[in-house]
């Protein structure tokens, strides 16, 4: 099996462990592996403008150039970096860019959470109003 098969397994099978979640929340969710390997929400992915998580995971552009305002890319970032290497939550002021070049305003909050073996980034994300 290749990495990316591995990957796709995981955010697979990781989406299936918390799909009550998913697919309940009130908040919008995303779950992040790297830029390719990822899956939403449709919360998430109405918010950015896109039609289903689907449509919105096959956006294969570096994440943070396609998805997060220039403003708030440094901090996203090392919240991510945080969670990563130090394993550790945090929760931050995110402006990300929609589908149609808008932008919204949120609280995002950022926890790591341990899959078979990888780390990956759960995102709860608040609009700030």
């Amino acid at each position: 099996m290749s990495t990316h098969e591995h990957h796709e397994e995981l955010v697979h099978g990781l989406s299936e462990q918390l799909q009550e979640i998913l697919e309940t929340s009130e908040q919008a969710i995303y779950l992040y592996l790297d830029d390719i390997h990822k899956t939403c929400n449709q919360r998430f992915a109405d918010l950015l403008g896109y039609a289903s998580p689907a449509k919105w995971a096959a956006v294969t552009e570096p994440f943070p150039q396609a998805f997060v305002a220039d403003t708030s890319q440094p901090a996203l970032i090392e919240a991510f970096q945080k969670a990563m290497q130090q394993k550790t939550g945090s929760t931050l002021s995110v402006t990300w860019k929609k589908k149609d070049g808008q932008t919204v305003d949120t609280t995002v909050m950022l926890v790591p959470i341990g899959f078979r073996g990888h780390t990956f980034a759960l995102h709860f994300i608040q609009i700030r109003r």
